[in-house]
């Protein structure tokens, strides 16, 4: 699979996965439904050494679409979309408070306020933070190749939706 763009947002360069410094990290991930935002943290994992692949990935990534999971299936429920995101917030605020060294948020967070609690939450607890940006949401290009590749099979339609709603920095 062949890497998408991507941009680390905090008024500096971009990055590789690889060249992100990982001592107390929260890193907000943004990005379409299958613009290769857990791809991208797959890679960052790789650069990073079994240890701390395995410890991040059991105790410091959160995706509130892993609550939708019923064993291998996902269900979306919109009525559980606010519970949902609640609990994401809850558990990524637990990871840093037990100073988890990278904690990372995969959700769309498509404008600001959908990840200001998260971006807040780190920087009280002393993280350094990373907004890490995935494709060009308001490419059409980009969201066709992403409602080709989500694994939600989230359409067309619904992707040009949610590109509206993205705010640039």
């Amino acid at each position: 699979m062949k890497q998408v763009l991507s941009h680390t947002l905090a008024r500096e360069e971009e990055k590789e996965p690889q060249q992100i410094d990982c001592n107390k990290l929260a890193i907000i991930m943004r990005g379409l439904p299958g613009s290769g935002k857990s791809y991208w943290i797959d890679e960052f994992l790789r650069t990073k050494g079994i240890d701390i692949a395995i410890n991040t990935r059991n105790k410091g990534v959160f995706s509130t679409d892993s609550f939708f999971y019923d064993g291998k299936r996902y269900r979306f429920d919109s009525k559980k979309l606010s519970e949902y995101h609640q609990r994401n917030l809850t558990g990524f605020i637990q990871a840093l408070s037990t100073f988890e060294p990278i904690v990372i948020c995969d959700n769309t967070n498509l404008a600001h306020w959908e990840f200001m609690a998260y971006e807040t939450a780190a920087k009280a607890l002393g993280y350094q933070v990373r907004i890490v940006l995935i494709g060009e949401p308001k490419e059409s290009a980009h969201q066709a190749l992403c409602a080709e590749r989500n694994s939600h099979n989230v359409p067309l339609a619904q992707i040009q939706r949610m590109a509206k709603q993205f705010e640039a920095f």
